[in-house]
């Protein structure tokens, strides 16, 4: 026969692997989700990809968490010891966190509002209070950002007070051109939209780009120059990529049609005694 001992350390080990059998469950699950809504062409797959992303990661951090609790309790009974206290202390604890942890409480609350509200996902590019960068994690609690320079910033969610989502459904790359006043503006615009075409027509720049680029005109008046500007609608996170070709297009066709951009210019006043 099997000893007592023996048999607690069974169902413990019992106890141990189904914990982590769930938790593999619910990653493999997690992942699964991804790739369901990844399927598919057009702009609407790389928003699901994002959405399922985000999503994916909370579920499986908030199924660990309760799974190894769960499992912790069951295995303190096993071993005969009273939960009662570690659950009276639990709530203890959370009416505690209630009344003393109100700015844990607001984070958490602000999290899952931010979440459910689908405001920025995983893989996002946002600016948070006045910081952008590319979204690396969306907690319950903080939003993770890192920079151009690698910079990670860190905010809790109620601390949140202005978020600029720069990558959901499409962006725009806007384009301002200076001119000098005794330039032809209708050139500059005709060329302005010929490089937009040609951007158009090249294979490895068609599949980021949702319109043509629309010149509005001349947008202001400023010392020394005309602003003539413009924008085109890209996939998410594609406008910088695309601006910076159309930008070098430009200023290709510019010189070689002699159109010149606005130069800065000092003007010096001398008087006499």
């Amino acid at each position: 026969m099997t000893s007592p001992l023996v048999a607690t350390a069974l169902r413990i080990l019992a106890l141990a692997v189904a914990a982590y059998i769930l938790i593999r469950i619910g990653k493999a699950a997690a992942r699964r989700l991804e790739r369901e809504m990844s399927r598919g062409t057009g702009l609407d797959v790389i928003e699901r990809t994002k959405r399922a992303r985000t999503l994916g990661r909370i579920l499986q951090k908030t199924l660990s968490i309760v799974v190894t609790a769960m499992a912790g309790l069951m295995i303190l009974r096993e071993l005969d010891l009273d939960i009662t206290p570690v659950l009276t202390g639990a709530g203890i604890a959370g009416l505690a966190i209630g009344f003393g942890a109100q700015t844990l409480v607001r984070d958490v609350i602000s999290g899952f509002f931010l979440i459910l509200e689908d405001q920025v996902r995983v893989g996002d590019v946002a600016v948070v209070n006045g910081q952008g960068g590319l979204v690396e994690q969306v907690n319950l609690r903080t939003i993770v950002l890192r920079d151009e320079a690698g910079t990670v910033h860190i905010f809790p969610n109620g601390e949140v007070k202005t978020l600029a989502n720069m990558s959901k459904d499409f962006s725009y790359y806007v384009l301002t051109v200076g001119l000098g006043y005794d330039e032809e503006v209708d050139r500059a615009i005709e060329a302005m939209r010929e490089a937009g075409a040609s951007l158009i027509d090249d294979p490895d720049y068609t599949p980021h780009i949702l319109e043509p680029l629309d010149v509005y005109g001349i947008d202001a008046f400023e010392p020394g120059q005309l602003v003539v500007k413009g924008r085109i609608k890209t996939v998410p996170q594609k406008q910088w990529v695309v601006g910076r070709e159309l930008r070098k297009r430009i200023a290709r066709l510019f010189v070689e049609r002699g159109i010149e951009m606005a130069k800065p210019f000092v003007t010096l006043r001398t008087e006499r005694d």
